[in-house]
Formats: C-alpha cells, structure tokens, sequence
C-alpha cells in the first residue's frame, strides 16, 4: 500500500499511536501528521516514533476537531484520513459531551478531508449504536444505540458517508471494533487486569458473557487490509465489525491475563444485582471525599452486559487473524510490562 501523506485525527491516542507505527513498518507511507488535542506520550510504546519524528516522517500538529480546521497546519493535500478523534470514556463525560465532540468532529475532519481533496478516509466507530442483546449480532443488524456515545457515534457515522456520497471518486472506511485492548489503553481490560493482580475481581454470574474486542496491533493490521480490500473490489463504502472470531467471553479474557500474567483464576461469583447497589455507597463516599477508586455503578452494568458482536464481513473478506486471546496478552505484556502489575 503505498500512501504518501496521510493524517490521522486524534493520532496521539492508544490507536492512533500504534497505527502509524504499522503504517511506517509495513507500508511506503511517506509522512505521517498525528493531529490531536494533546501531544504525543511519553510512554515506552511510543518511543519507537521518535527516530521517524526526529526524521520528519512524523509530525505532531496541535488539534481540536471541536473547531474548524481552517487555521490549524495540516497538509493543503491529504493521500489518506484515519478518523480516531471522539470522547469515548464511560463513564467520564456527561452527555452532552459525546454529542459536542464527536459530530462537529466528523463535520470538521469530513470538511478538511474536502479541502485536502483527500478520496480516501477510514473512520473508527464503535459496536456502541448496537445497544445490548444476548442475541448475536452483526453489520446486517439494526443499530440500537442505548448511550449519548452510541448514538453519537451512530451520527458521526453518517456525517462520513454523507461525505462520500457527494463524490463517487471517494472512498470510505467505516470499522465498528469491539473494546480495543493493549499498550496505552488504561481502560476496560486493563483495569480487569489490574483487578485481577490485586484480587478484588468476582465474577456476577458472567462467566459465560461474550465480550467483543481486540487486541490494537490487530485492529491495524485489519485497517490496513480494509483499505486493500477496497482497493482491489472498488466499492465505495466499506462497513466492518472488528472483533476476535468469535468474541471471547469474560472468563476467556480472566483465564488468558492470567496464564499470560501468573495471577490466580478468580472463583468467586456473587449476583450482579448485589454487587451494583453495593457499588452506589462506595461510589458516593468515594466521590465527597476525593478518592479515585475502579467500583462504578456504569462500569459494573457495563461488564455484566453482553456484546456478542461478530465481525461476518470480516470474516467473508477472508481476513487471517495474527493474534490468539493469550497471544495478545502475552505480547501486550512484553510491550508494557507495567499493566500487568505483580
């Protein structure tokens, strides 16, 4: 695949960070611009992008997607778009925010991508607008977005094909991945790691609860053959899920951290409708006196509720997956050793 200029929206973030490594490693890209609100971490994944950024192959471009881009200093022409930039987090922002952020996002980069007479652009969604069902699910089924960030997302997404649509020459990318895991996540399935070093984790009867995800080096490697699907059948509008084949379940993800970490497999299970109230005093002390701690009313619903989402045109592309659950982990572990506390 060779891309001369490509710039990424919300390039500084977990995704954003390990995609242009893989755009560096394994295609011709030229340059790379990381535009995002915050300037690249300091983390050890990311250090492999200072030589390209000390050679100029990688420039950090200050950005807001929240604003017009008109007076930031992106390229006057863009080869390709990768739209990561969105409020995500929940819990952590009100409503609101999902809604402020990620359609004027979409409009702004869209608009930009119009200027730059960029013809190609992937946009990172979510299997939010799905909402949540026992029942399996895949691109074919009615998005039921249940959250502010679903619905946004749901949103967004239109904005990108009411772009593409205005041009036949313009092509898109539309990826719905499950919960993205790795170096540089700190979310979901690192604070299940962190729960299960210090021992605090139960199971509320969900042992069984299919999760989506997948593993962020994975979800490069399927950006990068979405974009060369594409380009070998020519359609204009490409819509995936990304998940592991088919999405593990809670206890797969537990056993898999801790074969790969050394931790003791939890038994303990309690009833979900137990461990929920009790989260509410604990959430409200916690809260008065200023103490940041992992037990949230949300994040409990969130962890016993199912997304059996499966990635079938994925599948049907004939996409050949890298990684195994443990050899996710176990590679996730030796990039970051940190996360896997113990």
């Amino acid at each position: 695949m060779m891309v001369r200029t490509c710039v990424i929206f919300g390039g500084t973030g977990c995704i954003g960070t390990h995609f242009a490594k893989h755009l560096l490693e394994h295609t011709q890209v030229e340059r790379i611009y990381l535009a995002d609100i915050s300037p690249p971490r300091k983390e050890a994944y990311v250090q492999p992008l200072l030589p390209w950024m000390q050679q100029g192959r990688v420039a950090y471009t200050p950005c807001d997607v929240r604003q017009p881009l008109d007076s930031v200093e992106l390229p006057q022409h863009a080869d390709l778009i990768v739209n990561l930039a969105a409020v995500h987090r929940e819990p952590g922002h009100e409503p609101r925010e999902y809604y402020e952020t990620n359609l004027p996002g979409a409009e702004h980069v869209c608009a930009y991508a119009s200027r730059a007479g960029c013809l190609q652009v992937v946009f990172t969604s979510s299997i939010s607008p799905y909402g949540s069902s026992d029942a399996m699910r895949n691109e074919d089924s009615l998005p039921v977005p249940e959250t502010p960030y679903g619905s946004s997302k749901l949103a967004a997404e239109k904005i990108h094909a009411a772009w593409q649509h205005a041009d036949p020459n313009r092509r898109l990318v539309v990826l719905r991945p499950g919960v993205v895991f790795g170096p540089g996540e700190h979310a979901n399935v690192a604070r299940l790691a962190r729960s299960l070093a210090r021992g605090y984790f139960l199971y509320m009867g969900n042992r069984s609860t299919r999760k989506a995800g997948v593993y962020v080096k994975e979800l490069c490697h399927v950006m990068q053959f979405a974009l060369e699907f594409q380009a070998r059948t020519g359609g204009p509008v490409l819509m995936w899920n990304v998940s592991m084949d088919p999405p593990p379940t809670l206890e797969e993800f537990v056993n898999a951290i801790c074969s790969v970490a050394g931790y003791k497999k939890p038994r303990l299970s309690l009833p979900r409708s137990l461990l929920v109230s009790a989260s509410y005093p604990v959430a409200g002390v916690a809260k008065i006196f200023g103490v940041r701690h992992p037990i949230n009313p949300v994040r409990m619903r969130k962890i016993s509720q199912p997304t059996h989402i499966e990635p079938h045109r994925l599948r049907a592309a004939g996409y050949n997956f890298r990684y195994t659950l443990e050899q996710a982990m176990a590679d996730w572990k030796h990039d970051a050793p940190e996360d896997f506390p113990g």
